[in-house]
């Protein structure tokens, strides 16, 4: 598959009829556990210094007590300068609101037409604003690291505009560092707990 360089261009890529009310789908799997406990600490300080620089400051938690709060977080975050060439990654088990951020977010961007979590098609692109691009991917069905290169997906990682991941985990190492990690914790009462970590500069200034 050639690679992508601009939304809706590409055959894999095209856009698809979409029902709003489609929810998150599946759950994450656990990574299978190391055998010894050396080792399995060695592999963790491996994995830290080659995929997880140091976090640029302190995480900082809200609580989303509503849906108007996570329409009201979007929103501002939409006008932050960096949102343009940001990525965000999203974690949260089923249901978390997810997907219901991205639609926030990509609304208060200018982004028309209906937006749903594209987990058969694993990457949905949209225009902004600007024509300025949008990729938004959910992983969950992401098995195969050949995709990864045959779909092009390293070169619109490198390419400008906005990327939004669900299911991040599922891509693993294939995955740059995202400038903003965002987690969603469901509670009993319908709220949100929502811890944001800003792991670059860049994620930093969307946060201020």
């Amino acid at each position: 598959m050639k690679a992508v360089s601009q939304p809706g261009k590409q055959a894999g890529l095209r856009r698809r009829k979409i029902d709003a009310r489609d929810p998150d789908l599946g759950k994450s799997k656990l990574a299978r556990p190391v055998a010894h406990l050396g080792q399995q600490e060695r592999t963790l300080q491996l994995t830290a210094i080659d995929h997880h620089p140091p976090i640029v400051g302190a995480p900082v938690v809200r609580t989303w007590r509503s849906e108007a709060d996570t329409q009201e977080f979007a929103t501002a975050l939409a006008a932050r300068p960096g949102i343009a060439d940001a990525f965000i990654t999203l974690h949260g088990e089923l249901g978390a609101g997810k997907t219901t951020f991205v639609r926030h977010l990509l609304r208060a961007m200018g982004v028309a037409g209906r937006i749903k979590s594209p987990t058969y098609a694993v990457v949905e692109p949209h225009e902004a604003a600007g024509a300025r691009p949008v990729w938004h991917f959910d992983f969950y069905r992401f098995d195969d690291p050949r995709e990864w290169e045959d779909a092009g997906f390293r070169d619109v990682f490198a390419g400008p505009g906005l990327k939004l991941a669900e299911w991040p985990e599922k891509a693993g190492a294939a995955l740059p560092l995202a400038d903003l990690a965002i987690h969603l914790e469901p509670q009993a009462d319908e709220s949100r707990i929502v811890t944001l970590r800003a792991q670059t500069p860049r994620g930093r200034e969307l946060l201020a």
